[in-house]
Order: structure tokens, then sequence, then C-alpha cells
């Protein structure tokens, strides 16, 4: 049978809790030996010096009074509290003076420091009486382990073939690193328990938004496109990651009801025009017709195909730029050249309309936007403007103001005809193919202020439509240039 993970290590955050552990637990287990080997070396190196100091100490002894002297220096040294290990044996190796009674074979046979730590056992520590032969060198030396002395020395030949010791024992730095290894040990403890701790409580919490985050996942894959994912409100990389999110999924949810709303719009408004198409080249078959009969009616037929092939244009130009994918360059456009543009336009049909037509424009405004863009949306809103107010007052008049307010530049056009009075029709007015009561009298396909709404979304502005008491009034909000 296979192995296998535990079902929360299949999980990367529990994964890269794990792989942090143990890192962790590595690099520390390094630093309790590397301190504890250090803090040994430190503690050797001070004992070796302080052996280094007590042997020159006892040289100048022995250079002023040879061994009686030596003797003497011996004898008083190792009777002081916490004294180093002093020993002065024959050439064969029998104790003579000092605080060691008994010490690990071998040692005193060999000259220098001695290359590891022995064992020995200080005066009156021995089980027996000093000087009785042992039962057996195997068991005097676990005699010797079980009293657990051990220490480092120096031994000496003295010119009369004398041998002398002095030595320091390891109890303390033993202990003193056993200290330290402990402490290390409790340290990491400590800091292991702290880090499972802290993967319980953060990395649970953080794998459940997970999980939640999963399953409203599944609930918008299956088609629920109004679900959301969870913001707990931590503000952390989950609650940003989810609020990006979900403002591409309102975006996704808002183009998918502009694409079910353009397929009903074709489905229903371009009917008509099409039933149109066919009965004007049904008419023209049928019956006797002279060749003017049949121009006419092939002229009306291409007047009426490129009507229907402007609405398509402008239909596939709303969906474009109210996705935000326009192959439409931008660049840095003075509104105030495109005001004149336009009004100059106009002006001609104004004026034989019987408009009155002004225009207010405060200096040069630059916004960065596409020229053509704008000059087309401003004339849409000024062809409506000019269209539906012609006619129904005594004085017609449309005005187009320019100026900004705050961080905010305002192109308003506005006109004293009958208006759209109620607020819900004004908001609907931007709607594609919508047209109202009062305006199905004018020709017109219910595109032009839908794509003076896409035109601005794709400059970060706003379209509002204000009552203007009498009239109406479209303003065109654009977002001031961080150049100017």
């Amino acid at each position: 049978m296979a192995f296998r993970l535990p079902a929360i290590m299949k999980t990367t955050a529990a994964r890269l809790s794990a792989l942090y552990l143990l890192l962790f637990t590595l690099c520390a287990l390094l630093l309790v030996f590397y301190m504890t080997s250090l803090s040994a070396r430190m503690l050797l190196a001070q004992t070796q010096e302080t052996i280094n100091e007590e042997v020159q100490g006892l040289a100048r002894g022995y250079q002023r009074g040879g061994i009686p002297v030596l003797v003497r220096v011996v004898e008083q040294r190792s009777r002081q509290p916490g004294a180093n290990l002093y020993l002065l044996a024959d050439p064969n190796g029998q104790i003579l003076s000092g605080n060691v009674e008994s010490i690990q074979p071998g040692v005193l046979q060999r000259e220098g420091w001695t290359e590891l730590p022995f064992s020995y056992e200080r005066y009156g520590e021995a089980s027996g009486r000093r000087g009785a032969p042992a039962a057996s060198e195997q068991a005097e030396t676990e005699a010797r382990t079980e009293v657990g002395h051990n220490a480092i020395a120096v031994v000496l030949r003295l010119p009369n073939q004398m041998i002398l010791m002095v030595g320091r024992d390891l109890g303390e730095p033993e202990r003193f690193r056993s200290v330290i290894q402990r402490s290390l040990m409790l340290a990491l403890a400590m800091m292991g328990f702290g880090g499972l701790l802290i993967w319980y409580f953060v990395g649970r919490r953080a794998l459940k938004h997970i999980d939640s985050v999963s399953v409203a996942s599944r609930r918008i894959m299956a088609g629920d496109l109004s679900g959301r994912l969870p913001v707990t409100g931590a503000g952390d990389e989950f609650d940003r990651l989810s609020e990006n999110l979900n403002i591409m999924l309102a975006r996704i949810a808002h183009l998918n009801d502009g694409l079910k709303q353009v397929s009903d719009n074709i489905a229903h408004d371009l009917k008509t025009p099409l039933t149109r198409l066919r009965n004007r080249a049904e008419a023209a078959l049928s019956g006797k017709k002279t060749g003017a009969d049949y121009r006419e009616a092939l002229e009306g037929t291409i007047a009426e195909s490129d009507q229907l092939i402007r609405t398509f244009n402008a239909i596939l130009m709303i969906s474009r730029l109210e996705a935000g994918y326009s192959a439409e360059s931008t660049d840095k456009v003075d509104l105030a050249a495109v005001v004149h543009d336009v009004v100059e336009l106009y002006e001609p049909v104004a004026e034989e309309l019987g408009v009155g037509f002004e225009a207010t424009v405060a200096g040069p405004v630059v916004v960065n936007g596409n020229r053509e863009l704008i000059a087309q949306a401003l004339s849409n809103i000024i062809d409506n403007a000019i269209k539906y107010s012609a006619g129904s007052v005594e004085k017609p008049h449309v005005g187009v103001t320019l100026q900004r307010e705050g961080d905010e530049i305002r192109l308003q056009v506005s006109d004293n005809g009958l208006g759209i009075s109620d607020e819900g029709d004004r908001a609907r007015a931007t709607e594609r193919f919508v047209r109202l009561e009062k305006s199905r009298s004018q020709p017109g396909s219910g595109l032009g202020l839908s794509l003076a709404k896409a035109v601005m979304t794709f400059h970060n502005g706003r379209l509002d439509l204000l009552p203007g008491n009498p009239g109406l009034s479209v303003l065109m909000g654009f977002p001031g240039s961080k150049d100017e």
C-alpha cells in the first residue's frame, strides 16, 4: 500500500509551514552545537592559560630552592579551596605529594599536555587505603569512572627525573557547557512550540479563508455570477485578492448583461428596418416597374443598408469601449479645440432649424483621451439637443459650456426643449436602443447617448443627464490631466 500524506499536508500553506519549521529546526540545532563547542573551546583555552601560570609560579619556586621548596609550594597550594590539581611523583610514577590520590594509568608517562581528558581521584576519595593494590586494572578504572572526575594537565620531568603534573578539573567547564546546551535546547523547544501555535492559529485561519474562496469559486463556475468571494476585512493579501476578483466578477457580470441586452436589442429593434428592407425589395420586384422605379428602390435599399451598417458599427464600438478594449489610442487633447470644431460643424444645422446656438469655453483645457471619440460623443449630444429642441418651444436654444471645477473638467450641453422630467427615464435614455415616447417622432436608432456614455467610460469619466428647467442638460465629466 502506497504511503499517503495527511490531507492537511496537501495544502501549500501546510507544506510551506512544515518546510519553514524544518529549516528553523536545522538552523537552531546548528546554533546549539556551535555555541556549545565555542563555549567549550573558550573554557579550555582559559583553563590552559591558568595551568601555564601555575607552572610558571612553581618553576620560579624550584629555581629558588630546588626540590624542598617545590614540595612545600605544591603542598601549600594543593590545600587551598578550589585548588588546581598538583602532583609530584618519583621517576617511576609513585605519587609523593599533591592533592591527587590516583590517576588514570599512562598519563604520567607522556610529557606535555594530555591529549585527552583523563580521570582521577582527589586525596581522600579512594574507597581503600592510599597505596593499596587494586583488585584489577579494570576494577580500578570503573571505580574512577564512578567518581566522575575528569581533568586536563601538563606533565613535566624535572632535571632529577621526578615528575610534576599541574592540571585543572573539567567539572566546572562541563557544567557550564551543560547549562548552555540545556538553555539553548529549551529555547529551541519553546520557539518550536511557538511556531506550531502560530501555524495552528494563523495557518488554519488562512486555510479556512482559502476553503471559503474555493466554495465561492465553485458556485460562480456553476453559473451564479452574482456570487462574490468572501472579504474578512483584515486587509491582508487574501482580502486584496478577493476584492480584485470581485471587481473582475462585477465587470464580467456587467458585460454579460450587456451582451444579453445587445442580443435582445438586435432581435427586437433591428427587426423593423430589416423587414422594411425586405418589403422594399419585394415591392420593386412586383408589377411592372420602369428603370427609374428600380433605381429608386435600389437607392432606398442602399440607404437603409447604410443605416444598418452604422447601427452595427455603433453597437460594436459601444461594446468595445464598455469592455475597456479599443484600438483607439489616447493622447493629450485640447477640449476647447474639440468644442470649437464641433460647434462650427453644427452651427449651420442649428441656424437652418431656427435654434439659437452658442458656446462658452474658458481657455485651453487639456485632457488625456482620444480626440475622435470625444468629438463623436459631443456630436451625438449636440445633435440630440438641436433635434429635440427645434419646434418644441417658441425660441429654442442650445448652449455648450466648458469649464474646470476642482479636479474635474465639465463639458455641458444644455437646451430649453421639453427635456426628460422623469428621473427613471433619464437613466434609461443612455441604454442601447432606448427611445422615449417624445423621441419616437424623430429619426434615429437610440444609440447616440449610449455611445456617448461608453466614450466617457473609456475616458474614466461620467455622463449625467440633468433636468434643465426647462429642457435637458447633458454633462460630460472628465478627470483632470496630471500634466497640466
